[in-house]
């Protein structure tokens, strides 16, 4: 991710041409100048904000930087906050199951009568864990109302912090290492 890049930021944005290219090859370019361009930065980025504030200003000005030389429109890179990483998530892998709208046998546009499904990200550094509920959610941290499709949506969202798999396993090694 990025956040590797915070000894030399610069490379941070190199990093992002390959992706940038693909995404030159699949839009129309006709229409890249008419693409919104966001970078939400994760868990890693969350983590080197918290150690090293300034490193991780630098990685998002370089990302920025190399975002704005593209054709697209580039409209913002930033830190997305765990509950925002679990909510475009969930998101995500219910619009391409088409739980959200999908198009009839004659074309038209209809709402599925499927449930939505929950969703688990577990990254390098974080793990986020995301569902629909009905149910009341104690902490209002962890509440999200979306509407999409004209539909409205209670969602559960928490992230862990340090317990992705990257982060498990320094602790793993951390304490072999005590023993």
């Amino acid at each position: 991710g990025i956040s590797s890049y915070s000894t030399d930021p610069r490379a941070a944005g190199e990093s992002l041409k390959s992706c940038l290219e693909q995404a030159k090859r699949d839009v129309p370019k006709e229409r890249h100048v008419d693409t919104p361009l966001y970078l939400g930065a994760t868990a890693g980025m969350r983590l080197l904000n918290i150690s090293d504030p300034l490193a991780a200003h630098a990685v998002l000005g370089a990302v920025g930087d190399t975002l704005k030389s593209s054709p697209f429109h580039f409209r913002g890179a930033k830190i997305l906050s765990g509950e925002e990483e679990g909510v475009f998530g969930w998101v995500t892998a219910n619009y391409l199951l088409e739980n959200f709208i999908k198009r009839g046998w004659l074309g038209e546009w209809i709402r599925p009568q499927e449930k939505t499904l929950g969703a688990m990200d577990f990254g390098g550094a974080s793990t986020q864990i995301t569902f629909e509920t009905r149910d009341t959610i104690e902490d209002p941290e962890n509440e999200v109302m979306l509407k999409l499709y004209g539909q409205e949506y209670k969602v559960y969202t928490h992230s862990f912090l340090c317990y992705g798999r990257d982060q498990v396993l320094k602790k793993l090694l951390s304490k072999l290492l005590q023993v």
